[in-house]
């Protein structure tokens, strides 16, 4: 099969990584909202909820994006090699949490012990946290690299495991103002996740990024804010001031805030993940005279 042959401007600028697919965002979709429901199912455990469901549902999610990623990898057995960085690697680092997740998630289902269960949700929120630092630390991706990323990803991943909490609600509390402690707590976590959506967006229009990357983070920006949170937040709304069956409307309220951070994540790891591409700070001129502007090919915003 003959090579597709390059235009010029393709060959300078930006290109789309096609390294981390599917499975990979997988982990980060999973991942992040396993990590959150941990961290929110141990604040539940303190006001006496048996939480034992949502740590095994946790757990699986974690697991699961895990498993993922080990399928991606050409030779599975190699991925112990992952733990060889600890003092520099965050993918190490998550590695390393994994199993503390793992172990105080199993002794916290086996002797229900408040101490291993509030353990598995430090260790869930640490998992959130590291995830957050594997896309940032990742330079040659300017849409990952961007500041205003990891505060985003760690949001997200938070208000989709209060979500997730909102879901099972009904079904684990027997309370109504259990269950409006949850519409309470999610709607707020919402409203954190949409300020800080916005502003990475907007520091990345204002930085300036690849084109492709602004136009996919784009596409999903209305579906996200109106249904993965407008929505969800007046169905939370409805929750909170006790309208009728208002239990029921925590399941579609969650479910609604976990997909729309699941489309985002999947949207940044796969479809706006562009290479920096060639670039120059300014143009270089002979003798005197002032510098020229900034060269970067296929960039959109404020270069």
């Amino acid at each position: 099969m003959k090579a597709k042959t390059l235009k010029a401007g393709e060959r300078i600028g930006p290109r789309q990584q096609h390294h981390w697919d599917w499975r990979a965002a997988s982990n980060f979709i999973a991942g992040g909202a396993g990590g959150g429901l941990l961290a929110f199912a141990a604040l539940a455990s303190l006001a006496g909820i048996d939480v034992r469901a949502l740590l095994l549902g946790g757990m699986a999610l974690i697991g699961a994006g895990l498993t993922c990623v080990w399928f991606e990898i050409g030779k599975p057995w190699r991925a112990l090699n992952v733990y060889r960085h600890l003092a520099t690697s965050w993918m190490t680092r998550e590695a390393a949490v994994a199993p503390l997740v793992f172990g105080c998630g199993a002794l916290a289902l086996l002797t229900g012990h408040s101490l291993f269960v509030l353990l598995t949700g430090v260790f869930g929120a640490a998992f959130v946290y590291a995830q957050a630092r594997i896309l940032s630390a990742d330079k040659g991706i300017p849409a990952w690299r961007h500041p205003r990323c990891r505060p985003m990803l760690v949001a997200t991943g938070f208000a989709e495991g209060a979500a997730l909490v909102a879901v099972a609600s009904p079904f684990v509390m027997t309370s109504a103002a259990g269950q409006l402690g949850v519409a309470a707590v999610t709607l707020g976590l919402l409203l954190v996740r949409v300020l800080a959506w916005r502003s990475y967006l907007a520091g990345l229009r204002a930085d300036g990024a690849p084109e492709g990357s602004l136009r996919a983070l784009a596409a999903v920006d209305g579906p996200f804010l109106k249904f993965g949170n407008l929505l969800a937040a007046a169905l939370l709304l409805l929750a909170a001031l006790g309208a009728p069956l208002a239990g029921l409307a925590l399941i579609p309220a969650g479910l609604l805030a976990v997909g729309g951070g699941w489309l985002v994540k999947y949207t940044l790891v796969r479809r706006a993940a562009f290479t920096q591409g060639f670039a120059l700070p300014h143009l270089p001129v002979r003798g005197r005279g002032p510098a020229g502007a900034a060269v970067k090919p296929g960039w959109g915003g404020a270069n």
